[in-house]
Formats: structure tokens, sequence, C-alpha cells
């Protein structure tokens, strides 16, 4: 359960996200420490374990490094105080552990670490993968090693937790988060974590018949540790903004400001709904008092929904109702108990339900605890334009909403890292914040995922295999993002040999005819072809399957064009020049059997008979249409009603294809799919239109990246951004101001447009250079400040 001072946990996480050096012999070896678990409880059973243990120093330390790590997950705490929670995901060849100074917490004289431990087993996350319940840690010099876990560490397993399974048939969807708890108050181990608890009665903990390593050395194959690469997940006290409904009984707002109590009756039932009024990734905190054998459940939703399972405009609330992921307390009747759920839930509506006893219950207090991966927003957007205002805060809220210690597809029903999704946000990560660490983890991330057969899988971690090839290119084509924005050689060329894997993959898979045949595994596009039941898939293209699909030739040749440049630059010539060939004879194959002449664009397959904007885009960008008929194109495939539209997601690369054209200023009026999003009440982007699924979708916050690099124009010309183009598309807007971190600082551009003609205050950090372009003109940029004017 989280402390009651919320302020102070929430500060103690400020200071310790910063990389710690690891001690050599621990970052590459064996550990003195070992793995400890409960003696006698089930190791893959659904379990919630308490572990601490009582140390004695002369004087408060300087300087106290652990490592430390868990499976599935751990909350810390010393001398009460909260500290962290992890392990970042990963799996069992790469078992992140996190690396902490915990000397802030420590004190003169006697000391106690504590942990809750816990696996959730057959009920925790597909994105959790798991090994068996274990903790460790493992101290990073003679001093810190005070704490290794071994058998002077005790135990108990708090019978307080019992899963609480989602209601599938109640939320008809595919939902593959943790799902959620109930919690018995008087079997719970309250003040665990305090130095005066009393625990001779816990039991000592059993180590495992394995020592703990790193992933390089040792023979077991349990948990491979590695260092997480990314910070700790960041967490800020947060107020609910309304009361919106009650049941039974009037409650003041003032509740909400934890200034009110509200006093259910005994044998009572009463109904709450509280609106956060935006999105959120939060545990809720609830405080209490009396009320023993009260059952309090707390039901979290995007929005609520109607009686035909309508969401409609998610500020309204009349003749609506809630469904969703659920926790339960049951209190003790004691005072001034604090409960909150293991997992973070997402939720802008949070219901709590109230069943009394025999006892009334007070709530003293309800609000919640923000998390998230810690991104700064480091770039802007500034502009009067007030919509796109709007458009830029809601992006990068629901960009945020989607990253935690991974990225997800989305937080509240799968949390998974899909690699078609991943591309787009970190671009969008890389160009808001300049935090470059989620996205080197997700490459790697899914560089652990590859099968047998050359393929990575397309969600990673995940317990669950899934294997989408096209999402494999994008893999390809983000390891080439990366490559244009970051000089990180040695971290590029290890993942050569995974780019040349999936490029064989598809080569074996050409047809006679010079297309790509059929595609095995899951091909998917874009949810612009619908989900088919009785095939069990959807997103799919005509030819995906059976063969001589447009789409699905036309981005390999886009994957193989960037797969080219990286296998060149690094000096696998001949890689390169395989990939050159291949792309222009696939380009130029795929031109000839699909190109419709009677109709001006390439249709999805040499049968002529579907079209696309999927087609067409991909034809664009490939420059498998002569570049003279590009524009012409474009303008035709977004006019043109009787095609197959790309939905949110495959919207971002029309609006790369409207920047190599150089049709910028037709991109705000495309943004008008997200206007209407904000008209009916959304605070986060969705997954697609109306009905949808998901209120928050991580590719839905491509305008974000666009704003800075398609509106604002700014583009790396040179690997690692040495030199940058700068090429606006300022449409209706007559002055912006834009500016996106780089690796040397910050790129500044203040635009005033007057017709035709423009005036640019630009800033380059560092020694970087590169080329202003505006309606066919040229002027080279130096490092520093610069006024342009054409």
């Amino acid at each position: 359960m989280w402390k009651l001072i919320i302020p102070l946990f929430w500060l103690s996480l400020q200071g310790i996200s910063q990389p710690i050096k690891v001690k050599p012999e621990y970052a590459s070896g064996f550990w003195n420490a070992s793995w400890i678990m409960h003696p006698t409880a089930g190791i893959n059973d659904f379990g919630v374990y308490h572990f601490r243990k009582k140390i004695v120093f002369e004087k408060k330390p300087d300087s106290c490094i652990i490592l430390i790590s868990a499976d599935n997950h751990f909350r810390l705490y010393v001398n009460g105080h909260y500290v962290a929670n992890g392990p970042a995901k990963s799996d069992l060849s790469n078992w992140n552990y996190e690396t902490i100074d915990i000397a802030p917490y420590l004190q003169k004289g006697e000391n106690i670490i504590a942990a809750t431990v816990w696996n959730f087993a057959a009920y925790r996350a597909y994105a959790s993968i798991s090994y068996q319940t274990g903790f460790i840690i493992q101290g990073n010099d003679a001093f810190a090693e005070k704490f290794n876990t071994n058998a002077t560490w005790k135990v108990l397993k708090d019978e307080a937790y019992k899963p609480l399974p989602i209601m599938q048939d109640e939320l008809q969807t595919y939902i593959v988060v943790a799902q959620g708890e109930e919690v018995k108050a008087e079997k719970y181990a309250w003040n665990y974590e305090q130095l005066n608890y009393d625990d001779h009665e816990w039991l000592t903990a059993k180590t495992c018949g394995f020592a703990a390593k790193t992933r390089t050395f040792g023979t077991d194959g349990n948990w491979m540790l590695v260092q997480s690469s990314i910070p700790l997940p960041e967490e800020n006290p947060q107020r609910f903004k309304t009361l919106r409904r009650t049941s039974n009984g009037k409650v003041d707002d003032e509740l909400l400001k934890g200034n009110a109590p509200f006093t259910v009756p005994q044998n009572s039932v009463t109904s709450i709904l509280l609106d956060q009024s935006f999105l959120t990734n939060a545990y809720p905190v609830f405080k209490c008092s009396k009320g023993k054998n009260a059952t309090v459940t707390f039901t979290y939703a995007e929005a609520l929904i109607d009686s035909n399972r309508i969401k409609g405009n998610r500020n309204d609330i009349d003749q609506k109702h809630i469904i969703g992921l659920q926790d339960k307390y049951i209190a003790d009747g004691m005072e001034n108990r604090v409960y909150s759920p293991l997992h973070f839930r997402t939720f802008r509506y949070l219901q709590i339900d109230i069943r009394t006893t025999d006892e009334p219950l007070v709530i003293i207090d309800i609000s919640s605890i923000a998390t998230g991966y810690p991104f700064k927003e480091n770039g802007m957007f500034n502009t009067a334009n007030t919509a796109l205002k709007k458009i830029w805060e809601t992006g990068w809220r629901t960009a945020k909403l989607c990253a935690v210690d991974t990225y997800f597809d989305c937080p509240y029903y799968e949390q998974l890292q899909y690699v078609g999704d991943t591309r787009i946000q970190a671009l969008v990560s890389l160009y808001v914040s300049g935090d470059d660490r989620l996205m080197r983890k997700a490459i790697d991330d899914i560089a652990h995922s590859f099968i047998p057969e050359g393929l990575s899988q397309s969600r990673y971690p995940s317990r669950d295999m899934q294997v989408i090839p096209t999402f494999s290119l994008w893999w390809v084509c983000m390891l080439h993002d990366y490559y244009m924005h970051r000089k990180d050689d040695a971290f590029i060329k290890q993942h050569l040999d995974g780019v040349d894997s999936i490029i064989k993959w598809y080569h074996n898979r050409i047809a006679k005819n010079g297309m790509l045949g059929g595609i095995s595994w899951w091909p998917f596009v874009d949810w612009s072809w619908q989900w088919d039941e009785e095939a069990r898939t959807g997103g799919v293209p005509p030819g995906a399957i059976s063969g001589g699909s447009s789409i699905l030739t036309l981005q390999y040749v886009y994957t193989l064009q960037r797969a080219a440049v990286l296998m060149k630059h690094y000096g696998r010539i001949n890689l390169a020049k395989q990939y050159e060939t291949e792309a222009k004879k696939l380009a130029v194959t795929t031109y000839n059997l699909c190109m419709d002449e009677k109709k001006g664009m390439i249709a999805d397959t040499y049968n002529k008979k579907e079209f696309s904007q999927h087609a067409n885009i991909l034809a664009i960008l490939t420059d498998a249409i002569p570049e003279a008929q590009q524009q012409l194109l474009l303008k035709k495939i977004m006019a043109d009603s009787t095609i197959t539209k790309a939905t949110y997601y495959f919207t971002f690369y029309l609006f790369e294809a409207l920047k190599k054209v150089k049709l910028g200023d037709e991109f705000l009026p495309l943004l008008s799919p997200w206007q209407k999003m904000l008209d009916i009440g959304l605070t986060t982007f969705a997954e697609q239109p109306e009905p949808t699924r998901s209120d928050c979708h991580a590719w839905s916050a491509s305008p974000n990246y666009e704003l800075l690099s398609l509106i604002g124009g700014i583009q790396p010309l040179s690997p690692a951004f040495k030199t940058v183009l700068i090429e606006p598309f300022l449409g209706e807007l007559n002055s912006i101001e834009v500016k996106v971190p780089h690796p040397d600082g910050f790129i500044e551009v203040k635009y005033t447009k007057k017709g035709n003609n423009i005036k640019a205050e630009i800033t380059l950090p560092g020694m970087v250079t590169g080329l202003f372009r505006w309606k066919g003109k040229e002027v080279l940029l130096v490092p520093g400040r610069q006024l342009i004017q054409l």
C-alpha cells in the first residue's frame, strides 16, 4: 500500500532516474547475492509476498547503490519510505535490473529495507514474461552488499490478495493487461515496511538453487540479468477534477480535495462516479476508516457507454453506465487505511461502488498517482491557432500515456509494444522530448524477439507470440530512423544481421511475376480492411495472402531502400547493391503490373479490381511512380472517395508523402479527423474512427511529429542529424514558432509569412549546418542564429 505522505515518495523518485555505473564484476559476471523466494509457496502460482531485512549502521552513508530486480515486479521501501518500483519489462535472456542509490533514506542505527513482490501468474499482462516468483538485491560495493538477498532476509506471503479476473463477457473485446486484484484488509500485513513492525512469525527466505548472474556469463538459463537502459517511471500526485454522479446521499465536492469525509451508512449501497477530466495512467489512492467488511469496487473506464454500447461524446454521462477492468478492497474497520492497487490503471472515469454491512464506512480521501516514462516536453510548437494548440497538447498526452517501461500501442487494453505503432511513437519522442533511450530499448526489445524463420515478432516483450511480417519491415525502418537522428554506430551495427535476416525472408517470397507472392502469418497493413470473424484476421489488403499485393511489395521496396543505406554506410557494400537492385526491379515490376492507366493510379493487385491510398502512398514514397507524376497522383488519391482510405495509423505515411512531393500546405485540412475527436470529448487520440475500441492509441499521435517536421520543416539532412534541412509548409498559418531537440542542443525557428514571402529566424546548435528551402529557393545555414527573408 502507498505511504500516506504522498509528496514524500513522489519527490523520492526525482533523483534516482540517472544511470549509475555498475561495478565491473557485477556488470559482466556472477553476483554474490542470491535470488530468494517464499520457502513453501508455489513458484509459479498467483501470489503477493513481502520481504524485509534489518541492518544497523554506525553512521549514515553518503552513497549506497543497490542492483534490484524481481519476477514479476517489486515495490521497494527503505525505512518506511516508498522508493521505486520495477523492473522494466524484458525477457528471460535480457532480464532488467534497476540501479538505485538508497543512501538518502538510510540513517544511523537501525534500518529496515522492505519490498512487495508479486507474481500474477496466469492473470499477469501479456507483456509480462516470467520464469518464477523471485526477488534479488545486489549491493554495488562492500558497504551496500549488506543488503544482498540471501537467507538473512525474511518473507511473508500476503493472504490478503486474490485475483479478480477481467469480465471478458462484459467487455467483449481483446484486453490483455494485468487483471484485477481483490484485497481483504484484515489479512493485509499493514506497516510491514516500518522499522518497528513485528516480523517474528515471518519465515526465512529460501534461496534459489542457482546463482544470480548477468546474461553474458554462466550456464543456467533462468534470469540473464542486464542493467535497465531507461530511467524509472515518474510518479506524480493528482486530484480528480469533478464528482459527476452519486447514487445515495450528497457527496461534497470537497471530498476530492481531501477536506470533507463522506460517510456511507451501514447496510447500504452507494456509487460514486469520478471524472479526472482527461485520460490518465495512475494508481488510485483510497483512504478510509471504519466500515468493517464493507466491499469497495473500483471500475476504470476511458468513457461511459449507453445501452447500445456506444461511447458517444466522452464528456456526457446521462443515460450511460460504466464497464471496465476492476479492483476490489474489503475494509477491516480500522482507522486511516490507504488502499492502492499493485498495477497502475488507465482511466478518465473511476466509479467506486461501496456496499457496507453492519458498520458505516468513512471515505476520507480519493486521489491518484499518475505514472509514465519521464518524457519532458522539450520541443515546442507555438501558434495563435488554438485548434492546433489543442491537437499538440492532446497528441503529446496520447504519446506519453503510451510509454512507461516500453512503448505501448494503447494503455487500457494491451500495453504491448507493437513495431508499427512504435516507429511512429519513437519519432514523436525524438522530436518532442529528445530522449532516445526508450527508442533504443524498443529496437533492442524487438531484436530479442526474432523467430528461427528470420522475422521479428510484431510486439515484444510478450508471452503470447504474434508475427506480423509487415512490422518486421517497420523495425528495419525504425533502425534507419535512429541512424538518421543519432550518432550511435556500435548500436546500429549490432542489428544489421537482423536487418539482413528480414530481407532474406522477403526475398525468398518473390513470385515468378516479380512481385511478392503470398505472405504467411498476419500480413496486417491498416484497419482500413475490416476484421473478418470467420478468417480471424483483419487489416489485410487484397493479394496479401494469395500473392500479388502492390502494397506489401512496395513496403518491401521502401524497406530495401533504407536497408541499403544502412549496409552501404557500414561497409556491407555487396548487400547494399543487392538491396538496391532488388528494390528497383520490384518497383518497376509493380508499376508495370499494377498501374491502371484509366484510373491513373496503382491498383492493390495486378488484377486491378481494388484501389487504395496505401498502394499509391507507397508508390510515391518509393519512387515507383515517376517523380513528375507524384504530386498529381497524391492529389487524386486524397480526393477520390471510391478508393480505400488510410485510417489514423497509415495516415502517417500519407503525411510523409505530402512532405516528399512538397504538398505540405495540404496538411492542415487533413487534421479534421483529429479535430472531430476533440469535438466529441476525447482527451487523447483514438485507435481508429468511431466506433473505436481504444480511446488512446500511440499511432494517432503522429500530428505532433508532423507539426515540427512538416509545418516546421525540420528534418535531418544527413545521418546523425549532423546537418539539417528546414523546409516549412505553413499552409494558412502566418506565424509559428518551433523548437526541436537535437543531440547538440536545440533547433529553433520563428516564421512570419506574408503571401509567398517568409521571414525565418533560425538558430542551429553547436557546429550544425544545413539548408533552408522555401518554394524552390535555397539558403545555406550556418551554426548559431541567422535571419532569412525570401
